[in-house]
């Protein structure tokens, strides 16, 4: 392979579907290592209810941003972009091939594709916005984004307030519309990627979804939650596997009640997930169940 070119291979798909198996397959076959883009696995107070790599899965290949921040550091996308890309630059001096897997699919594209960036806006703004959904509702400041910036308006998910409040801040803030800011001044990459998902029929994700649940629960998922009680403000642990037990051990809920609502609650994330990695038309899907060999041969075919 030319050295000059270097690859990134990008394993994605639902939770449960076997990501970590293949990614350390993959490493030890291309002798490389693995970058994690999962925004739950990095804290190191939560393993079980992440389904992080085992000590014997880590043992195997050598692994980063796994467990490598406490719940209590303020950590987000913009920040593990600037650390992966960092990371990913040392590494491809030593390899070709670097492997990178997870399920969070903005960090993986934060990775892939490059952050958005916005300007700083004085906090005020957000603050003031806040206070007009609490008092008029969400509608009026709908109609004051599409006003502002139409574009915006059509294409952000308008019924998330969170979202609608971020572009008005940028429109008000900046005095510019928010879409303007929008796939400008991304950082080019040194390295391309190939994308491989993994996927299965919808009734098997979900047989596996609950099959994990009940094995993170012998694995003592409820006790790793109980320890973290005391700490359940703290916004990584508002995720879910943690919230619904938080939710048992507050009196709210029965343990049972507890578990089929993490089960649900996880369906609906992997569906999520499937949907966000879809968008992307260059991955190359392949069923759970194929063979390493032809994962290989079609990497191989791209290199």
């Amino acid at each position: 392979m030319n050295s000059k070119n270097k690859y990134l291979i990008s394993i994605v798909g639902p939770t449960a579907i076997g990501k970590t198996s293949l990614s350390i397959k993959l490493a030890q076959h291309f002798k490389t290592e693995i970058l994690s883009a999962d925004s739950r696995q990095f804290y190191k107070e939560m393993q079980i209810g992440t389904a992080a790599p085992t000590k014997e899965e880590l043992s195997q290949a050598k692994h980063h941003f796994i467990h490598n921040k406490s719940i209590e550091d303020n950590y987000n996308v913009g920040a593990f972009e600037k650390d992966a890309i960092k990371t990913l630059d040392n590494l491809f001096k030593k390899h070709d091939i670097v492997i990178m897997v997870g399920g969070s699919g903005l960090y993986v594209d934060a990775v892939t594709k490059g952050l958005d960036y916005f300007p700083e806006i004085d906090k005020s703004i957000r603050e003031k916005l806040n206070l007009e959904l609490a008092e008029n509702g969400l509608q009026k400041l709908q109609l004051q984004l599409k006003t502002l910036d139409l574009k915006a308006y059509n294409t952000i998910a308008i019924d998330n307030p969170q979202r609608v409040i971020r572009a008005l801040e940028i429109c008000l803030g900046s005095g510019k519309p928010y879409s303007s800011f929008l796939n400008k001044d991304k950082n080019k990459r040194i390295f391309k990627t190939i994308t491989i998902g993994l996927t299965a029929e919808r009734e098997t994700i979900y047989n596996r979804i609950n099959k994990r649940v009940d094995i993170m629960m012998s694995q003592g998922q409820l006790e790793e939650v109980k320890s973290l009680i005391n700490k359940q403000h703290l916004n990584a642990l508002n995720t879910v596997g943690y919230k619904e037990f938080f939710n048992y051990f507050n009196g709210e809920w029965t343990l049972d009640f507890a578990i089929q609502e993490l089960k649900k609650n996880t369906r609906r994330f992997a569906k999520r997930q499937l949907t966000w990695f879809k968008r992307d038309p260059n991955t190359l899907w392949f069923d759970y169940q194929t063979s390493i060999d032809n994962i290989i041969s079609s990497i191989k075919s791209k290199l």
